[in-house]
């Protein structure tokens, strides 16, 4: 359990990084070009969006890394994550493939009681 935690959080980290790149260009493009109605307009919070798009894939890989050795630690990580995007993000086309990979990933590393088998 701990294995398949450690890759669905960092998949879902990869991917979110993907999301997060995106969505803190699009902020930062908007700022810069100003907003075209019907077409390009501001978010309600774009600072929320910038932390967002930076910590939830970084504790979503984080997190899959440490699934291993501290679990615990690790599934908390991975659900912070989890949530992060899905409060910055919202649960889209693109988001509820990282969304649903971090928050299974955290599921599964809280509930792994003893290490793997080698």
């Amino acid at each position: 359990m701990r294995n398949a935690a450690l890759t669905l959080g960092i998949i879902g980290g990869i991917i979110g990084m993907f999301v997060g790149f995106f969505s803190y260009g699009y902020t930062e493009f908007v700022n810069w070009f100003g907003e075209i109605p019907d077409v390009a307009e501001q978010v309600n919070n774009p600072q929320m969006i910038r932390v967002v798009s930076l910590l939830a894939p970084l504790l979503a890989i984080a997190g899959g890394a440490m699934s291993r050795s501290s679990a615990r630690v690790g599934g908390i990580l991975m659900l912070v994550s989890a949530a992060g995007m899905f409060a910055g993000f919202g649960f889209g086309v693109f988001t509820m493939f990282p969304i649903a990979m971090t928050g299974l990933g955290g599921l599964l590393a809280l509930a792994a009681t003893k290490p793997d088998a080698a």
